[in-house]
């Protein structure tokens, strides 16, 4: 599939002061709403061997594959529930592997002493609450307010985005908020009828961040993304929108004397990156003079009338394995053989299903991939997709946010799909107190991983129906059934809209995604946005795939640069236009960097594009 931009992006190609990016006719945005009311309100100090970026690990702690540890295994205090959920964060999306260039050619990691203001906060109508939280740094210059605000990539925890927004923002004196934006790793045992507390810390009871609707009546994980029953993904904007307004009390509180602090007197900026950057653009769309700009990443964007993204999550899951065998030169991780050995059973299973046409394995594979080459995943975006297919993301992808689409509690998900603690033989199990410790400071929010695995209860993996559970999966995307309809009622109310006119955009996104391929969402979403006359520019990176953490392994950096220091570019060249309007807003562009294989990254391998004086 060609990588050139489409005719529909002609548009795109020209500079964001041109005719395609008039707002002469925009009409006055609204002013912010009444804020909502903070509950649960934490003050923390973190300073000396303490920090608000890396919690005092600095870069060797956080390149370490050992947690930063619990004195008592079961029973962390809130500043090692903290420490561990900052160093898992780091690494989960940053690659941090010596030569990789973050704190030297892009990026900080220098301690930031401050302090953190953290609460609960609920959008209208939602059953449960997101978390919030705030950075103060001590060099907060009040003379000069700047706010910058972020959502967790992923389902992340609430320190989700602290490689991305921290790290920029604290670096320049900026206080930055986050929201977990109603997913994050506050996982409940039914069994031991335990979550977790304000503060990190595992309880039974409590104002507990997260307690399903019935916890009684089933057993197992019970994880918010999937089971609060709020669709989060529909109010990913307005959580948004209440982690600028938190950001605006906390500052009040920090600094009272200043106070008001207000989108009049405060600069602020918005970004994040894949569900985070999905995040800002559903914020962008709000008709509210809450953010002075955006900077979007790899976003998870959707728009009407396209077909949605859990389509082709769900696609990929049946067929991806198979259809890579149609593919040379994988990355790996996963081994070749593993991958060629899963490939090779998929490929059967989906010819006796009648999903693939062809006698042999190689026909199979071709016609595997001709389905996914049809439904928008370029070859570059197949050979990224080899990670997720072979550690089988795709599949808990699917089961966590249909089971949020169709607002379903635990235990009622319509393919059987559920979450248990696993035992030593990886069978599912209660868990152990020292388990359940761990999983608020390094769960991912979409299981498996730290001992919780995915459980099938629908005998998907019996030998008569090895593709019961993943046909159900794509089934309730595209079926006429009241679970069909149901979910996709969810994956509706979750489409992006057109930004409000004026408000400069930046959007980012590897050509090689194979998470979130370009051709679904950004490609498709760029074109909305600049047909209302949005003020928008658009970076199209080529040799960049969707896991910044992935160019740890030495066959992901020789073919892949990361994608963070086209945000952090991105965010400088909106922060100077801000600072000085003779400075132009980025303009289009489809880079051509160089990956830096075995040596040192240098910035000349970026190629990022140079602002321009108009």
């Amino acid at each position: 599939m060609s990588h050139l931009l489409p005719a529909s992006l002609l548009c795109a190609a020209l500079p964001l002061l041109s005719a395609c990016a008039s707002v002469a006719d925009a009409a006055p945005p609204r002013p912010l709403a009444a804020s909502p009311v903070f509950e649960q309100w934490r003050e923390t100090l973190h300073r000396g061997s303490d920090d608000l970026l890396t919690a005092g690990l600095g870069i060797d702690a956080l390149r370490s594959n050992n947690a930063p540890p619990f004195a008592a295994a079961a029973q962390p205090t809130a500043d090692e529930a903290r420490r561990r959920a900052i160093w898992s964060s780091w690494r989960g999306i940053a690659d941090l592997t010596p030569g990789g260039g973050f704190g030297e050619v892009y990026g900080s990691l220098q301690g930031v002493p401050g302090r953190e203001f953290s609460a609960y906060a609920r959008v209208p109508g939602a059953r449960h609450p997101h978390r919030v939280l705030v950075q103060v740094p001590d060099t907060f210059d009040g003379a000069r307010r700047c706010l910058v605000v972020a959502a967790s990539s992923g389902s992340r925890g609430i320190y989700g985005a602290v490689a991305v927004a921290g790290s920029w923002g604290l670096a320049r004196g900026c206080a930055v908020a986050y929201t977990d934006k109603g997913a994050g790793s506050d996982y409940y045992d039914l069994d031991a009828r335990a979550g977790v507390q304000a503060d990190g810390t595992p309880a039974t009871e409590g104002a507990l961040a997260f307690v399903p609707a019935d916890a009684m009546a089933t057993r197992g994980i019970a994880v918010k993304h999937a089971h609060s029953g709020d669709n989060p993904e529909a109010d990913w904007g307005r959580h948004l929108l209440q982690a600028l307004q938190f950001g605006q009390q906390a500052l009040d509180r920090a600094y009272p004397r200043a106070a008001p602090f207000t989108n009049a007197n405060t600069r602020t900026l918005g970004v994040g990156v894949s569900n985070g950057g999905g995040a800002v653009l559903r914020a962008a769309e709000l008709d509210v003079d809450a953010f002075d700009a955006m900077v979007a990443g790899e976003p998870n964007v959707s728009v009407a009338g396209a077909p949605p993204l859990y389509e082709v999550v769900t696609q990929s899951a049946l067929l991806m394995p198979c259809a890579l065998l149609a593919l040379e030169d994988l990355p790996q991780p996963p081994p070749q053989a593993q991958a060629t050995q899963a490939g090779t059973t998929r490929c059967a299973q989906l010819r006796a299903a009648g999903e693939v046409q062809g006698d042999d394995t190689a026909a199979q594979a071709r016609s595997a991939r001709q389905q996914l080459a049809e439904a928008g995943l370029s070859d570059g975006a197949l050979r990224a997709g080899a990670f997720a297919a072979g550690f089988d993301l795709w599949r808990a992808i699917a089961a966590t946010y249909s089971s949020s689409y169709g607002r379903y509690s635990v235990g009622a998900h319509p393919c059987g799909y559920g979450f248990s603690a696993a035992g030593a033989d990886g069978r599912p199990g209660p868990a152990t107190a020292g388990l359940r410790a761990t999983w608020w400071s390094e769960g991912s929010g979409i299981p498996p991983g730290n001992g919780v695995v995915l459980v099938d209860g629908s005998a998907a993996s019996s030998a008569e129906q090895p593709l019961r559970g993943l046909e159900c999966l794509r089934g309730l995307g595209r079926g006429d059934s009241p679970d069909a309809r149901r979910v996709r009622a969810g994956i509706a109310e979750a489409a992006a809209k057109a930004p409000r006119r004026g408000l400069p955009i930046v959007v980012i996104h590897g050509v090689d995604d194979g998470l979130v391929p370009i051709d679904l969402t950004s490609d498709r979403y760029v074109p909305l946005a600049r047909s209302a006359g949005a003020r928008i520019a658009y970076w199209r990176v080529n040799h960049a795939q969707h896991f910044d953490s992935l160019l740890a392994f030495p066959d992901y950096r020789k073919r892949y640069v990361p994608l963070l220091p086209y945000v952090f570019a991105a965010l400088d060249q909106v922060w100077n236009h801000l600072e000085d309007a003779a400075l132009a807003l980025p303009q289009d562009a489809l880079i051509q960097p160089t990956p830096r294989a075995e040596a040192p990254l240098r910035h000349d391998h970026l190629s990022i594009p140079t602002a321009v004086s108009r």
